[in-house]
């Protein structure tokens, strides 16, 4: 047997390793992603992080919750000096500051961009800002030139899970003893999309966030899970 024997896997033509993500903001309709700017957020989102008065949403971050606003901009103005990861507020449109997200693990020798560190306030789950926070994020790591956007959270982590397959990211399997965080074990969930599946996405999202998918109450008429379904690879 020779080298030439062996299946390599395919060529990668043409491609050439993306930029880092630039720090500027993404503008959609719904909402905008801005740089974290801890003087400018701080508050707003320490009020806005204090509807989950019991803390759910911190549990499976290796971090927080912050029971003051001092404790809130000290972790805040830590992770805002960083590159990787690179934090954005969620701005809502009317609400203003209402969570947070990152770009991490950036490798662009490799291609590959993951999200997480989202903290989403009560007021800002479930809402059409919510998900396009996501569809933007996505959209400009495809649109930079990345192969791969991936999505991790702790195995036991039902609702990041499960809105990781919404959002049309498929499930790839579990790290088991990946990391220690507060104290406990973390088994990591893998998920993730390449681009040669984001134009089906990218049609399903703007399909799902086009006003006229929702009605004069605002319940949408079909669901972002039922438009992006057809493009996992794998749900688990």
């Amino acid at each position: 047997m020779t080298v030439s024997d062996l299946d390599l896997g395919c060529p990668v033509d043409g491609w050439n390793p993306p930029p880092f993500p630039e720090r500027a903001s993404m503008e959609g309709r719904y909402c905008a992603l801005t740089p974290l700017d801890p003087k400018a957020h701080a508050e707003g989102l320490f009020n806005a992080f204090a509807k989950d008065a019991e803390n759910i949403d911190w549990a499976y971050l290796p971090y927080g919750p912050f029971d003051s606003l001092s404790a809130l901009t000290t972790w805040l103005e830590e992770v805002a000096n960083q590159s990787d990861p690179f934090f954005f507020t969620v701005m809502d449109r009317q609400e203003g500051p209402v969570g947070v997200a990152s770009y991490l693990r950036i490798s662009p020798a490799n291609g590959s961009i993951e999200v997480g560190h989202i903290h989403f306030s009560p007021q800002l789950q479930r809402t059409p800002a919510a998900t396009e926070s996501m569809y933007l994020m996505m959209k400009q790591a495809f649109a930079l030139g990345y192969r791969r956007y991936e999505w991790k959270c702790n195995a036991l982590n039902r609702r990041s899970r499960r809105a990781a397959l919404r959002l049309g990211l498929s499930y790839e399997g579990i790290f088991r003893q990946a990391t220690v965080a507060k104290g406990r074990n973390r088994d990591t969930a893998w998920y993730a999309t390449i681009d040669s599946e984001w134009p089906k996405l990218q049609t399903a999202f703007e399909t799902w966030l086009d006003p006229a998918n929702f009605d004069a109450s605002g319940k949408q008429k079909v669901s972002l899970s039922d438009l992006t379904a057809p493009v996992l690879v794998s749900t688990g």
